[in-house]
């Protein structure tokens, strides 16, 4: 027996245009869209256009079927012959031979512009890059709506995967107390040794063998952990990007401006995320977090997943689901829902045809809360921002999440080529006005967003 999709097939595919395709997100969708007979990766734009061309041969497209052409009309013949064209920027892009767009270049300037014009061009768009999304999000999905197209999250990440779960969360009925995800990185502990290893990176922490049960105390717990992992850095830019990109679509704040980012396995977090008046960390119902996974030889890990924390019901029923394996709280008053991955390109294709056939479930975005720097230590004028490495981090600032305070306060990627023209004393948030050569265009969709109030 062969099991197949009921989903009725396509008169004729989708076609994808992918922008920062040189990556493993990239990679991850195109092998994907290759097992899909309704879609189709027709333009991948990358400056590596090497680099992209040596992908797709690894994934086993024929040269033959492979096209660098120099302008958008040599990109419409290329698609029109049956091949993917890779291209270096948008000047080859061929709008008319593409129905959804997928950014994901990670790049406020140049993400904005690709999905502007995408818009402005008739095409859906699906955000992969959450440094766009928090920055000029909500003015783009009301751009798209004004154009009846369609703007979503993708599917793959963790803010639209976690969407995904609170929207099923609250069509069942549940209150929310918090939400979030674990961070990229367990905390991989061999109680043997004593070492912790985060992704390749290890420290002795001996005295994790004798916390690894929260006991009465949680919060005291939680405390201790943190202290024998404070020599790994844990939080990371992208964490807050998602949770804020999060916070757009649900109205949910942090409950404090850091995150709590507790060290906690799966089956404690409906204790540790529980209110404050129950023994849990959360002061403000709704708030999102971030945690750090303990995890133990041979134990799976949550991948990166998404969490839901609800308030239970009755005694009986959560007994039952309890002793079925569902994570409830010590007290019964908390559950927690969890999916424990985030498959990157691989789920992409749900969004895609959900941006097509008008079938999502998200919410439309307001700027409930902005993605803001602060300046740990004084900066001064002539400071140049730049955003750097894996997680897309700018030396000399840490994100918060904070409200937006009327628009005057940065967001944290608007920094990205800004220099400071005048100085942020230590403790302070980069404001708009300290800042000179801001992308004009995203800062005006920013500005466009936060006129639409919450």
């Amino acid at each position: 027996m062969v099991i197949q999709s009921s989903t009725p097939q396509r008169a004729t595919p989708i076609r994808v245009l992918l922008t920062g395709a040189n990556g493993g997100y990239g990679r991850t969708l195109l092998d994907q869209l290759r097992r899909l007979p309704d879609m189709t990766a027709t333009q991948l734009v990358d400056p590596d256009v090497a680099g992209v061309t040596r992908m797709l041969r690894e994934l086993g497209v024929a040269d033959d079927l492979i096209a660098v052409p120099a302008s958008a009309d040599e990109t419409a013949a290329a698609i029109a012959a049956g091949k993917t064209a890779v291209v270096a920027d948008a000047s080859a892009i061929d709008w008319a031979s593409v129905e959804v767009l997928v950014e994901a270049t990670g790049r406020v300037e140049a993400g904005h512009a690709y999905a502007d014009t995408a818009l402005d061009s008739g095409v859906h768009v699906v955000m992969v890059s959450k440094e766009i999304e928090s920055v000029a999000g909500v003015a783009l999905s009301a751009k798209a709506r004004e154009k009846g197209l369609r703007y979503l999250p993708g599917d793959g990440d963790q803010p639209a995967n976690l969407l995904r779960l609170t929207a099923w969360v609250l069509e069942v009925g549940f209150d929310i107390v918090a939400l979030g995800k674990s961070s990229e990185y367990d905390l991989a502990f061999d109680p043997a040794t004593g070492v912790v290893n985060q992704n390749g990176v290890t420290i002795d922490a001996p005295g994790l063998a004798d916390l690894l049960e929260l006991g009465d105390d949680l919060a005291a717990t939680v405390a201790a952990r943190s202290a024998q992992v404070a020599a790994l850095k844990r939080s990371a830019a992208a964490d807050y990007c998602e949770m804020n990109v999060v916070s757009l679509y649900t109205g949910a704040i942090s409950d404090v401006e850091g995150m709590h980012y507790p060290v906690a396995r799966p089956d404690e977090l409906a204790d540790l995320y529980a209110a404050r008046e129950d023994g849990g960390l959360i002061g403000r119902t709704g708030s999102i977090d971030v945690f750090s996974m303990l995890r133990l030889p041979g134990e799976a890990s949550f991948a990166g997943g998404v969490f839901v924390i609800v308030r239970t019901g009755d005694a009986v029923t959560w007994d039952i689901l309890a002793g079925k394996g569902h994570v409830v709280s010590r007290d019964g008053k908390y559950a927690c829902i969890y999916w424990p991955y985030h498959f990157m390109g691989v789920e992409t294709p749900i969004t895609i045809a959900a941006a097509v056939d008008d079938t999502s479930v998200i919410a439309e975005p307001r700027q409930h809360t902005v993605l803001a720097a602060r300046a740990p230590e004084a900066l001064e004028p002539g400071t140049t921002f730049r955003v750097e490495g894996h997680h897309h981090e700018i030396a000399g600032v840490a994100p918060v999440l904070i409200d937006p305070d009327g628009g005057e306060i940065a967001p944290y990627y608007l920094l990205s080529g800004a220099r400071l023209v005048s100085g942020v004393a230590a403790g302070d948030l980069v404001r708009i006005s300290d800042l000179a050569d801001v992308p004009a265009a995203a800062l005006a969709a920013y500005r466009s967003g936060l006129a639409l109030g919450v």
